[in-house]
């Protein structure tokens, strides 16, 4: 049985390729596309009724990698310089993670990833945590993260995002994320310039439009961006509702966000870590909760390697953005 704590993340990670997708000599999972014109590259079929532009062509996808229990951390590289959002936070290598008992995998399977929570420290200090991000790195695919239960509360930053090597120009897709006592999952992309969010197709009821410009050189560094209205999507709404499901589709029609509370799971994405041989198809899944076409940002161009990150910490610059608006100190005492 899981313990949820505000300040753990109990989870699995499953990485899905199409169906006709090839693994290249160096083992990374990536998609083999026909060489196609732009425009043949975005939709060519009516809207649905949510105003995004329906897929040309319905795609299966199959397991590439499966993150979780006893092996969960073979796959991953634990971040352990200094925070480059300036947070009250140190990150630990993973020998002293798993010593801390701040990464650790339970009995029953379950991997646990947490913040120091017991230790005394003084007013301007840092708090151990810990941050990793996968070994691997991948171009497109659907990826999906089983949560359990997550870190919440004032002071804490948790987020389930990805990054290129080169930031912003491979862009930063944030599937998951919140600050402080924020009640709903934020969902934001952030690239270089000229990428925006096309709010003439979108008809999401289910999220709100924050802000249009992905440019990071914009805004502070906004992004575009969706608030989920679902309050079971983040935090202690997630917990109450025994976790749930995050999925993010990446092809050349864009890139799309799904949320699933537990007891409204997909059928093919439910229980990704006890199988091997799983298929999914998104388009059974119904409106995203966000949704970035390619015919206003062009992700294909912008996207070319990934990695999968994990992540929670203490103030920082990112939250500073977000902190009037969820009533939360603009710094964090944690003494």
């Amino acid at each position: 049985m899981v313990q949820p704590s505000w300040l753990a993340f109990s989870l699995s990670i499953a990485v899905l390729v199409s169906a006709s997708g090839s693994i290249y000599e160096d083992g990374t999972r990536m998609l083999k596309h026909r060489r196609v014109s732009r425009s043949s590259l975005h939709y060519r079929t009516p809207s649905t009724p949510s105003g995004i532009p329906r897929r040309a062509t319905t795609k299966t996808y199959k397991i590439a990698d499966n993150y979780f229990g006893d092996n969960f951390f073979d796959g991953w590289d634990f971040f352990s310089e200094s925070d480059p959002t300036n947070g009250n936070v140190n990150y630990l290598t993973k020998s002293d993670a798993f010593s801390k008992k701040l990464a650790y995998v339970q009995d029953n399977g379950a991997v646990i990833m947490k913040v120091d929570d017991t230790t005394w420290v003084s007013a301007g200090g840092n708090r151990n945590s810990v941050r990793i991000s996968s070994s691997k790195t991948y171009t497109k695919g659907l990826f999906v993260l089983d949560v359990q239960a997550m870190p919440h509360g004032c002071g804490v930053w948790p987020a389930w995002w990805t990054v290129g090597s080169s930031w912003p120009t491979n862009g930063e897709i944030d599937i998951l994320e919140g600050v402080h006592n924020q009640e709903s999952n934020q969902m934001t992309l952030h690239t270089s310039s000229g990428c925006t969010l096309d709010t003439g197709l979108l008809k999401l009821k289910s999220s709100t439009i924050l802000s249009k410009n992905c440019d990071a050189a914009a805004n502070s560094n906004t992004g575009c961006a969706f608030l989920d209205s679902d309050k079971s999507s983040y935090g202690a709404g997630l917990n109450a509702a025994g976790g749930g499901a995050y999925a993010m589709l990446w092809d050349d029609d864009g890139i799309s966000i799904w949320f699933f509370p537990r007891s409204k799971i997909p059928s093919d994405i439910q229980n990704l870590s006890s199988k091997t041989n799983a298929t999914a198809d998104p388009s059974a899944w119904g409106t995203p909760k966000a949704h970035w076409a390619s015919a206003s940002c062009s992700t294909s161009e912008f996207s070319i390697r990934i990695a999968l990150c994990l992540t929670r910490l203490f103030a920082g610059i990112g939250p500073v953005r977000l902190i009037h608006r969820l009533g939360a100190p603009e710094r964090v005492r944690t003494d």
